[in-house]
């Protein structure tokens, strides 16, 4: 009796404690469980401690809320110019509701890659081979929004796709490397020639300067030429006039009238001597008693100068 008692003591504890943990489950952060009762949806149950019935209720599925990383195989896409491309990318996205993440695909995970290749031809198939090296955030945009709203019905939430690598075949690769090569070839050339180029147009330019300055130069060098010439001049006809006006002054005084008289006749008779003995003509004035007169008032201003100093000298 004894025996049946405590056998019957144990297996009602054990029964507890299997009944306590199917009870009693506990949610992981960023997870999500689902529940059906009765092979029938239930609830979703969030992180923390949750609370079931035994055999009614079982958690059917388990999702992870974190934001997943997808490698998409590679895959070949055919270009707009019919050039084959072998295209490899990567796609994350998210779970966002598990109820329809259970139940809306019967694998989700895999209908997402599928979606992903079959976009990524399309776009591929719309563009030319040059394109799809410099249009890679496009392709990535057109892929992402193309998935997200098919994926919504899904229960996830496409985040962003990015291009890994793109591989065009070995021919394709070597037609870029030359044409690389012949651009960089081009831009040598050009840059060659734009050098020379700014080369005479620097020599053009700094001899036009040149010139500029050369004929500023003389430009001022003759106006200051001028202005030496017209000061000198000036300065001439200053000293001319002050000699005149003290010419006429000195006429002006006792005597004066006399004076200038006999400085006339003195170069008169100094210039016909001068002209006498540089040439073998004999030169005879026209008015011989013109002559004779001159000297004659020369004489008589002597004279009168003579007497006047006689008369003024002291005894």
């Amino acid at each position: 009796m004894d025996f049946t008692f405590g056998g019957v003591t144990l297996v009602i504890l054990v029964v507890a404690l299997v009944f306590v943990f199917k009870t009693i489950n506990v949610v992981p952060q960023q997870h999500a469980w689902v529940v059906e009762r009765l092979g029938k949806y239930h609830a979703t149950l969030g992180p923390g401690l949750n609370i079931v019935v035994p055999f009614i209720d079982r958690v059917a599925y388990k999702h992870s809320l974190k934001e997943i990383p997808l490698d998409v195989p590679s895959q070949v896409c055919i270009t707009k110019d019919n050039t084959q491309l072998q295209v490899d990318g990567i796609l994350y996205f998210q779970v966002t509701d598990a109820m329809r993440a259970s139940y809306g695909s019967s694998n989700y995970v895999n209908a997402i890659t599928q979606l992903a290749q079959t976009t990524l031809r399309s776009v591929i198939g719309r563009m030319e081979l040059d394109k799809t090296f410099e249009e890679r955030e496009h392709i990535n945009t057109a892929v992402v929004n193309a998935i997200d709203e098919s994926a919504a019905n899904w229960g996830v939430k496409v985040l962003r796709y990015e291009i890994k690598d793109l591989t065009p075949p070995a021919d394709i690769l070597h037609a870029m490397q030359a044409q690389i090569t012949a651009e960089r070839g081009k831009r040598a050339l050009i840059a060659a020639s734009e050098g020379r180029k700014q080369e005479q147009i620097n020599i053009a330019t700094g001899e036009r300067e040149a010139s500029i300055a050369r004929s500023e130069g003389e430009k001022q060098a003759a106006i200051n030429r001028a202005q030496g010439e017209a000061a000198a001049i000036t300065a001439i006809a200053e000293a001319t006039a002050g000699a005149l006006r003290q010419v006429g002054a000195a006429i002006e005084e006792p005597g004066g009238s006399q004076a200038v008289n006999l400085r006339v006749a003195e170069q008169y008779v100094d210039a016909f001597g001068r002209l006498a003995k540089t040439n073998n003509t004999l030169i005879v004035p026209a008015n011989l008693g013109d002559m004779s007169s001159l000297i004659a008032t020369a004489m008589q201003v002597v004279k009168t100068q003579k007497a006047e100093r006689t008369v003024v000298r002291p005894d």
